[in-house]
């Protein structure tokens, strides 16, 4: 059996990965508690606090409508990672079932889904997702929505790879031997050693789709006011880029964390994985 204390040992000795679960452990807390935590409220409008600097009461200063722009970050947490996470729970979910029915059926099946895909990858992803969400229009469902639609084929690629390799193992042979039905067979072999592929391609996922609610939103396709994204925060900032330049700077370097830090997170999920398989391969 392999040693899984080892392994999680192993994971937290992964530096840049521990160093990223702190930082997404932080920043959920931060999203789930942001009630609590703001200094004040997003929404109040306050024209006599305009355009404040950082200082003791407005310790990221203040907007152009006199909005603390701490408590909007901290709040805009919840829309860009919780809309990150959603879009790739939904992407991975798709991306699992067509990756499944690709791979384990075959035949006309395989090849019409994969040639499907292949069109969908022949696209460039974030072009796709803004035509798409300038054609339903500015809203974060909209926003979610084109992404989901975007972002299965990665994951069903990777999925049917997997599928294919698994269905012709012994273990798979001997459930059939015995009588097991394709959908317990599914169930039960297939879709389990599929999940580490797809919990590693969701750390990144999320990471990208961080970085893709940022882009959209900035250009006016995302969150509405009053609940803002760190990407409207972004295109907030562009008028007062010389005049009140931690307008940009705060939102810009919490997108920048979020990232690495999936990404960081994802390299040690990686690394982990693949000693668990290769354990599980020597005994």
């Amino acid at each position: 059996m392999i040693d899984i204390p080892d392994n999680i040992r192993r994971l937290a000795r992964h530096r840049l990965a521990l160093a990223g679960g702190i930082i997404i452990i932080i920043m959920a807390g931060m999203a789930i508690l942001a009630p609590y935590l703001v200094p004040h409220d997003p929404a109040i409008v306050d024209l006599d606090h305009s355009l404040v600097k950082p200082c003791t009461d407005y310790p990221m200063g203040t907007n152009k409508l006199g909005r603390c722009v701490m408590s909007q970050l901290i709040f805009g947490a919840r829309i860009t990672i919780g809309t990150g996470i959603l879009v790739v729970l939904a992407t991975a979910a798709i991306g699992m079932i067509i990756g499944i029915v690709s791979g384990y059926f075959g035949g006309l099946t395989d090849t019409l889904i994969m040639r499907f895909t292949d069109m969908m990858l022949a696209l460039p992803g974030i072009i796709l997702a803004l035509i798409i969400a300038g054609l339903l229009g500015p809203g974060i469902f909209n926003l979610m929505l084109a992404l989901v639609v975007t972002g299965w084929t990665g994951f069903a690629r990777v999925v049917r790879g997997t599928v294919l390799s698994l269905k012709e193992s012994g273990f798979i042979e001997s459930a059939r031997v015995l009588g097991a039905s394709e959908i317990y067979i599914i169930r039960v072999h297939i879709i389990p050693n599929c999940l580490s592929p797809v919990i590693i391609l969701s750390t990144f996922g999320v990471a990208r789709a961080i970085l893709a609610i940022s882009a959209l939103s900035f250009l006016g396709l995302g969150s509405q006011p009053p609940n803002l994204d760190w990407g409207f925060m972004l295109k907030d900032s562009v008028m007062y880029m010389r005049t009140a330049p931690y307008l940009a700077i705060y939102p810009g370097l919490a997108v920048m964390i979020s990232v690495l830090a999936f990404n960081f997170f994802g390299d040690g999920l990686r690394d982990y994985f693949d000693v668990a398989e290769n354990q599980g391969r020597d005994l």
